[in-house]
């Protein structure tokens, strides 16, 4: 049995960045538009991609304000704000659906 040297195992080429495509739907999608693409740092949860977005300010800031209530989704189904973004996903914010 070959003794342990105390190094780490050699690192993954793991990515740095992952492009997603973000959905605005309803009163988001009047005040956004449809969709757009985002590059953003490997291992940003959907919150930070919320704060982000909220940090460009204008409309932006108003509609996914925090003081708003609004639904996310990751890949078409409903996600919390922990949830880890990965290469290649479809995000989608929207306002909570109310029937009648």
């Amino acid at each position: 049995m070959a003794a342990t040297t105390g190094q780490n195992p050699p690192t993954q080429n793991l990515p740095t960045e992952v492009t997603v495509t973000v959905r605005y739907f309803a009163s988001l999608r009047e005040a956004l538009g449809a969709s757009e693409t985002l590059v953003l740092p490997a291992g940003t949860t959907l919150g930070a991609v919320r704060d982000r977005l909220i940090a460009r300010g204008g409309r932006h800031a108003e509609a996914l304000a925090r003081s708003r209530a609004l639904r996310c989704a990751l890949n078409q189904v409903m996600a919390d704000e922990a949830s880890t973004v990965p290469e290649g996903a479809e995000l989608a914010f929207f306002p909570p659906v109310t029937g009648g």
